[in-house]
């Protein structure tokens, strides 16, 4: 028999909502679709997988905007961050 643990979980009501209707399209409950992102986040860690990071490339007539250098990937994140 196995055992489950509850427990409470406090997110923002606007991702809440969304992660209701997602569960909604796809048919699934809530639990099922914690389940799933709490196992494939934990599996992905243990496999030593590095989260899918999506950048928004900025662009500016007649090169690179002021203050953005991509030499320096840090730098750039910070930049990136700064102008979403």
């Amino acid at each position: 028999m196995a055992s489950h643990m509850k427990t409470t979980v406090e997110i923002p009501d606007e991702l809440f909502r969304e992660w209701k209707k997602r569960a909604a399209e796809e048919g699934k409950t809530l639990k099922e679709m914690w389940t799933r992102l709490l196992h494939d986040s934990l599996h992905a860690h243990l496999r030593g997988d590095r989260p899918k990071r999506k950048i928004r490339w900025v662009t500016g007539k007649g090169g690179l905007p002021p203050g953005l250098d991509v030499s320096n990937r840090e730098q750039m994140y910070d930049w990136l961050r700064r102008h979403r």
